[in-house]
């Protein structure tokens, strides 16, 4: 039985992901904050792991209890993440380096500790992005700077780890619902998902299905949804007119 590692693995995607590898016969061990968990205790078939992300040591001990529970790491999904919805203006410096240490910063802790692991296995390192880690979004300046970082890293490390047999893949939704009405702190940080000017959302069943068939497919990138798409191919073609239309889209629902 091969073994994914899932960071974010108590959030909606996470969980959803999680659950239909599962029903293709793998293992998963899902990585999130202590007290996270919630009714998921009661699988079987994963192991929970509370772990803080930004933390190394932690992450150090919890990939040591996973390699020696299990025969390989074969897939490792970079799924942790929180947003900040704020004018930059109103953005504290405290609060845009949180979103560093978390969306980017996470990634890559947890990269480093899983490298010669995915080696071994020659498995694959999926990066779970965003539209706004290669296209702008409105009010999320701090939130794009971390995705865009996080896809270079992934896009990067793909010719690095090429030559050991490893993957690696970026899937970027756009608007996931994976929190609804899950609140944000005096800082503007929620978890992903909790958006209320999300244009066409998507269910995270929905998410995890098209990522997971793009994963199949052997993609490289994976647009996560018609909005992505559209975006995608209209910020490379037209980056104003995509950057015009987001603007009108995004205040029309915030509205």
């Amino acid at each position: 039985m091969k073994t994914a590692v899932i960071s974010g693995g108590a959030g909606g995607l996470g969980r959803a992901v999680a659950a239909q590898l599962q029903a293709q016969g793998w293992f998963c061990a899902l990585l999130d904050l202590p007290g996270g968990f919630g009714d998921l205790a009661a699988h079987a078939t994963q192991s929970l792991h509370p772990c803080d992300v930004t933390d190394p040591a932690q992450i150090a001990r919890t990939c040591a209890d996973i390699r020696a529970a299990r025969p390989s790491v074969d897939l490792v999904i970079y799924n942790a993440g929180v947003t900040l919805i704020a004018p930059f203006a109103d953005v504290q410096a405290s609060a845009h380096r949180r979103v560093f240490d978390i969306n980017y910063w996470g990634a890559v802790n947890l990269a480093g500790a899983l490298l010669a692991d995915v080696r071994a296995a020659r498995g694959t390192h999926l990066a779970i992005t965003s539209v706004a880690g290669f296209a702008p979004l409105r009010h999320r300046t701090a939130y794009a700077a971390s995705k865009h970082a996080m896809t270079g890293f992934f896009a990067s490390l793909r010719g690095e780890e090429a030559d050991f047999g490893v993957r690696t893949v970026l899937a970027a939704p756009s608007f996931v619902n994976t929190n609804p009405g899950a609140a944000f702190d005096a800082q503007g940080l929620g978890r992903p998902g909790a958006a209320m000017d999300g244009i066409d959302q998507m269910m995270p069943e929905q998410a995890a299905q098209i990522i997971l068939a793009g994963l199949d497919k052997g993609r490289e990138f994976i647009p996560v949804g018609r909005v992505a798409w559209l975006a995608w191919w209209v910020n490379r073609l037209a980056p104003r007119l995509y950057e015009r239309q987001m603007l009108k889209s995004i205040a029309r629902e915030s509205a």
